[in-house]
């Protein structure tokens, strides 16, 4: 099992609207990006997720699951672009900035420092620890 980071931008898909999906959980949908693509595809069900808010936000609010692995995205006909399906597991109990991520220093590595950019990215396990202890989670689930 693995960790991974998940953006959206609240205008978009909201953790508000990812929670009311419920169980089922919903298409992660949208993404544009060969890298982000081939990150969805290497998923397996079960896997952890951060849900990232970019845009002015720009926070770890809550953490997703894997529910369904890698299938063509419903909002583009032509197969080339795939998604995976996510359910809501827990709110963050204080969401976790991008400040706050670059102001530690075993985060520094943490791709979303590096490349913050890239809308679906791997999480390592230290660093699923790590940003789960900044918001609050002190049993943090395990992939």
């Amino acid at each position: 099992m693995a960790y991974w980071l998940l953006k959206s931008e609240v205008e978009t898909w909201s953790w508000d609207q990812q929670k009311e999906a419920g169980r089922k959980g919903a298409e992660w949908t949208g993404v544009r990006n060969y890298q982000a693509r081939n990150n969805m595809r290497a998923m397996k069900t079960g896997d952890l997720g951060f849900f990232y808010l970019s845009g002015a936000d720009k926070s770890v609010v809550g953490i997703v699951k894997v529910v369904k692995e890698a299938h063509p995205d419903s909002t583009h006909g032509t197969g080339q672009w795939d998604c995976v399906d996510v359910a809501a597991v827990a709110d963050l109990p204080r969401p976790v900035t991008l400040a706050n991520i670059k102001a530690k220093p075993k985060l520094k590595d943490m791709v979303l420092v590096r490349n913050s950019r890239l809308s679906v990215q791997p999480v390592t396990e230290a660093e699923w620890r790590a940003v789960c202890a900044l918001g609050g989670v002190s049993d943090p689930p395990r992939a």
